[in-house]
């Protein structure tokens, strides 16, 4: 286990039900979401999907409801905790993006859903380069972030003192990490919030292991 993750550990421990019941319910409004791990999904065809960094498992629940095979993986113990209660169809592990708990090749696809946030940027590179590992050849990352060049501190989160960094960051620079660790890059969508949003812009990238 990777252990330099402990301010991001601890503060979500400290939100976790606050973020089960604020976010919880997030895919009902988020059609292109919805849209992009549907895509994850046929992709996988049949083969498991890995959550990463899948705070309570609402998007793990999501993709167990398609008929997909899904572990979750998420730093925070609560998380992951709150996920087994409230998702039972899929499997939860802890664990750290930098040293996922999985066998090589274990999974068909991936979804890291704004989790690549709190990583350092020197953290990025090492990351992909884990998630590349755990993924089948020819498998499928749908990665989620905040577009922009700035890092936003909090130390307060609903009330919960917390102690975490927000990485924002361009498109190009994370496709960049992508392709170094050996990832093609096969699409990009950026969007604007949504007014139940934090007031951000979104990117995406569906990037493929090859073959």
């Amino acid at each position: 286990m990777v252990t330099g993750h402990g301010r991001v550990r601890g503060s979500y421990d400290a939100v976790a039900e606050e973020y089960l019941g604020r976010i919880g319910g997030e895919l009902a409004y988020k059609v292109v979401d919805r849209a992009l791990l549907g895509v994850v999904v046929e992709e996988a065809a049949g083969g498991v999907v890995a959550d990463l960094g899948c705070g309570p498992g609402h998007v793990a629940g999501w993709l167990a409801e398609q008929g997909a095979g899904v572990v979750g993986v998420d730093l925070s113990p609560r998380m992951v905790e709150l996920a087994r209660r409230e998702q039972p169809k899929a499997e939860f592990r802890t664990g750290d993006l930098l040293a996922l708990p999985a066998a090589d090749g274990e999974f068909a696809a991936a979804v890291a859903l704004y989790s690549v946030i709190h990583l350092e940027p020197e953290e990025l590179l090492p990351a992909f380069v884990e998630v590349r590992r755990v993924l089948r050849p020819g498998g499928v990352l749908l990665v989620s972030f905040h577009l922009g060049d700035e890092v936003r501190r909090m130390e307060e989160w609903w009330g919960h003192e917390v102690d975490v960094d927000f990485h924002f960051r361009g498109t190009d620079v994370v496709a960049a990490r992508l392709a170094e660790a050996g990832f093609a890059v096969e699409a990009r969508l950026e969007r604007e919030g949504l007014p139940e949003e934090a007031p951000t812009r979104r990117g995406y990238l569906l990037a493929r292991r090859p073959q």
